[in-house]
């Protein structure tokens, strides 16, 4: 069979990454420029016996998927920066209850509503850190349609894998600039369904004891066993402990779970890297204009290229120091006002050498905005 190819919006290239992924319930609100992702699915979902809801607001959105992943569905919400902002205390819940869900976050202008309209880069730390307490979390990100149909499957992935929310950091023009999409055929991406246990009911069951491979396996809620949610510290049967040694080993799991396995999610892409002496670091649409700035100025003979990260969180920092330590200048391009520069520089063996290349005023950064700043670092003058 050959491959279905579409011309399309990032925003629906989402949509069917989720679909191919398995997804079987969407709740969400609509807000610009994530909505073309909600209007798709109210179409599309049904037609695949899945569950759309439009809910009331983006809190309710959240707690929505969170019900839903409970009862062992595949589950997505979407959203920009408000809702997310709306949306920290449920994601802070399914992070310490463990419930796999998948959030999309297609960025603008900020703080507040901001810029609707407008690209932004700038919930970077946001997804990070925007719920309280102790946590680890995963966001992925994707500068082509391609690659946004990628993470999204790779998203529920992880997941289902790790139980635990995992963030789709996408920004508006990748959202709504619209391109060529393959998508693949059945069984060609490996899917990796919700472990399920295998102990029988009216037999103990414990929801939060890992197995020796630290996945947990889980039992569908409403199903053959009976057990405590909570977004208290519990026990391994779900039930609320302020006992100091069970406080200390579940945020150690909560945390270990994610930042133990960074390596194994880091994704990322590299060009011309073999030989630079300039290491561009970029993510999400601005790597467009970085790739462009490297494929113009190689041929010119220098020597640059770019390290293109995907995953956002946990933070590369072993992939960036493999790539960015023999180079003698590192530029982060991005926008916003340095959000991943700044952990470059925790990273790297000379964070003197990382400069910033950005755009904080909802216009997208261009080839020329870089250019400028190679040139300043090279003392020609802008």
């Amino acid at each position: 069979m050959s491959r279905q190819i579409k011309f399309i919006q990032g925003n629906e290239a989402c949509v069917e990454g989720a679909l191919y992924a398995g997804l079987e319930f969407f709740a969400g609100y609509p807000i610009t420029p994530s909505t073309e992702i909600a209007e798709h699915l109210s179409r599309r979902l049904p037609q695949r016996g899945g569950k759309f809801i439009q809910m009331e607001d983006e809190i309710a959105s959240m707690c929505a998927i969170i019900g839903a992943s409970l009862t062992g569905r595949k589950v997505l919400t979407a959203t920009s920066g408000p809702g997310f902002s709306l949306k920290q205390e449920a994601l802070g819940y399914a992070v310490m209850a463990e419930i796999p869900c998948v959030i999309v976050n297609v960025q603008r202008g900020g703080p507040s509503t901001g810029v609707p309209t407008h690209v932004s880069q700038g919930d970077v730390m946001q997804a990070r850190w925007g719920t309280h307490g102790d946590h680890s979390i995963v966001a992925l990100t994707a500068s082509n349609h391609q690659d946004v149909f990628a993470m999204t499957v790779e998203a529920f992935n992880i997941a289902e894998t790790f139980r635990t929310p995992v963030i789709l950091l996408f920004d508006e023009v990748v959202g709504h600039m619209r391109e060529r999409l393959e998508i693949p055929e059945p069984g060609e991406i490996p899917l990796v369904e919700r472990l399920r246990t295998a102990v029988q009911g009216g037999v103990d069951y414990h929801p939060y004891l890992p197995r020796e491979d630290g996945r947990l396996p889980m039992s569908d809620f409403g199903d053959v066993h009976r057990y405590n949610v909570t977004g208290l510290v519990h026990d391994m049967w779900g039930f609320p402990s302020d006992n100091p040694k069970i406080v200390h080993g579940l945020l150690r799991h909560l945390v270990d779970k994610i930042e133990n396995n960074a390596n194994q999610m880091a994704r990322y892409k590299t060009f011309y890297l073999e030989d630079a002496e300039t290491v561009l670091v970029s993510f999400g649409s601005a790597a467009r204009s970085a790739l462009h700035i490297v494929e113009s100025l190689r041929p010119r003979g220098e020597k640059i290229g770019l390290l293109e990260l995907q995953t956002l969180w946990p933070f590369p920092a072993d992939v960036i120091q493999a790539y960015c330590n023999p180079a003698k200048y590192t530029v982060v391009v991005e926008m916003n006002m340095g959000q991943v520069c700044q952990m470059v520089k925790t990273s790297v063996r000379h964070p003197e050498r990382v400069f910033l290349a950005n755009r904080i005023d909802g216009a997208f950064i261009t080839p020329t905005d870089i250019k400028n700043i190679l040139r300043l670092i090279k003392g020609k003058g802008v």
